[in-house]
């Protein structure tokens, strides 16, 4: 069985920003455009290294699909959830889509994977969903942290290291209504990635049917 956690710590900046590997991206399984072969086939042609589909609550992508049988993919999730007054998404890599924990939390229908006015509603907690990822054998890490609203996004983070936190996502382009309501800068979120040690990780949050 493949070392994601060892994959993913040995990628650069350079790897995210060349465009050969891409961590973040959504398909029809969640609020996503496109299928799911479709888009690794496209990864494959383009001579990506490593994919990952983080759709959000649920790893269906996965598990209906043998999509994990191409070497390029790594398993991964993104779940809705609350830290105090601050909403964020949180992303496991590397997890067992099996995993009866893991999926405990996953969405039990298509509308709290693709409505945003249902998602925002999710009562998971952040220390729950990163007890729950690392069982799965997969490490936890903060999704585009410069949209959370937090008052020092250095003292959020740490917190949430405290809840066993492994890694932020630094390399995320910051377009779209991400870059309306960011609070915080790139920067800001690497500095505080390397202060405490975390990984640092990145994708393009793709929600088109084409890369």
């Amino acid at each position: 069985m493949k070392n994601y956690t060892e994959i993913i710590k040995s990628l650069t900046e350079k790897d995210f920003t060349e465009n050969t590997v891409n961590l973040h991206m959504h398909t029809t399984f969640s609020d996503g455009k496109g299928d799911i072969k479709a888009l690794t086939e496209q990864a494959k042609q383009l001579g990506y290294q490593h994919i990952a589909f983080c759709d959000h609550n649920t790893l269906d992508g996965y598990r209906k699909t043998d999509i994990l049988k191409e070497d390029i993919i790594i398993p991964a999730v993104e779940f809705d959830c609350w830290c105090g007054y601050v909403f964020l998404h949180l992303l496991g890599y590397g997890v067992d889509v099996n995993n009866e924990e893991l999926l405990s939390y996953c969405a039990k229908t298509k509308r709290e994977t693709e409505a945003d006015w249902v998602r925002i509603f999710a009562k998971r907690h952040p220390k729950d969903l990163i007890k729950a990822i690392h069982n799965a054998g997969g490490i936890a890490v903060i999704a585009h942290p410069c949209c959370c609203w937090a008052l020092s996004l250095e003292s959020f983070i740490k917190k949430l290291q405290g809840y066993g936190l492994d890694g932020v996502e630094v390399y995320y382009p910051y377009d779209r209504h991400r870059g309306i309501i960011k609070f915080h800068s790139r920067q800001t979120a690497e500095k505080i990635a390397d202060k405490f040690g975390l990984i640092k990780t990145g994708g393009t949050d793709l929600h088109s049917a084409s890369l």
